[in-house]
């Protein structure tokens, strides 16, 4: 039995993932790291400027989840790592995030 009180890091709003982020900006490439409590660890590649490790992370999201950059919308999080996206209608998943949860 789980007792665990941490929230998941997403879920899903009819057919868009609402996911949590910690950003993982400066880093040497882009990629999607491992859950940590409540949070998706989220790599890229981009100095943490203005906001523009966040666009760029948005950027490298969409390639991941196969949908336009403006299906992505940034609830809160613009100049700081821990981040919450709406993504509508992803047409793939990475592999931490399970299809069988999607709810319509």
């Amino acid at each position: 039995m789980n007792l665990s009180k941490t929230p998941p890091f997403y879920y899903w709003d009819d057919d868009t993932l609402v996911l949590n982020i910690i950003g993982r900006p400066n880093s040497k490439k882009d990629a999607i790291g491992v859950v940590i409590g409540h949070q998706l660890e989220v790599y890229a590649a981009a100095i943490p400027r203005q906001g523009g490790a966040t666009a760029h992370m948005i950027q490298y999201l969409a390639g991941i989840f196969c949908v336009p950059k403006s299906a992505i919308v940034l609830v809160f999080g613009e100049k700081n790592v821990n981040k919450q996206l709406r993504i509508k209608s992803p047409i793939k998943l990475p592999a931490v995030i399970h299809p069988g949860d999607y709810k319509k």
